[in-house]
């Protein structure tokens, strides 16, 4: 019986159905951040986790056909490029870096912060990518015996 990389089927079909519910959980800590406690780096913190999590679980040569690492890789530095740009917006716009240049709605409500929520989005999404392209660097990472590369 040819052994499948990974963890068991319990695990894998546990997973399956729980990375969707952190994923969820990790854009509504993003979303709500300047409502509550959370924002862009602890909902991204989140969502690099739910990656782990199916990394863990299927192993790491699994992932590699379900995951475009290179796109993840190419997406952290966009996310960098997008912030800048919102913050050149902002000075074109009010005068300012980072200048709020969006409505602010009504007090308390989901659109009620202006840039910020923007700010978040990308904040979060920088840092999935970053986190998940550390840990998955780490894990592809092998030293020969002797610690020779």
């Amino acid at each position: 019986m040819k052994q499948e990389p990974g963890l068991t089927l319990i695990a894998k079909t546990v997973t399956r159905v729980s990375v969707w519910l952190i994923i969820l959980y990790g854009i509504y800590i993003i979303l709500h951040g300047h409502l509550s406690p959370g924002g862009g780096f602890a909902g991204g913190v989140v969502i690099a986790l739910a990656f782990l999590n199916v990394m863990l679980t299927y192993g790491r040569e699994t992932v590699t056909h379900w995951v475009d690492v290179e796109f993840l890789h190419d997406l952290d530095p966009a996310c960098g490029a997008m912030y800048v740009a919102v913050g050149i917006l902002g000075i074109s716009i009010s005068g300012s870096f980072l200048a709020n240049f969006l409505s602010k709605g009504t007090l308390f409500n989901l659109l009620s912060s202006g840039n910020i929520l923007l700010l978040n989005i990308i904040i979060g999404i920088k840092v999935a990518m970053g986190l998940f392209t550390v840990v998955w660097t780490l894990a592809i990472f092998r030293m020969n015996e002797g610690g020779e590369k």
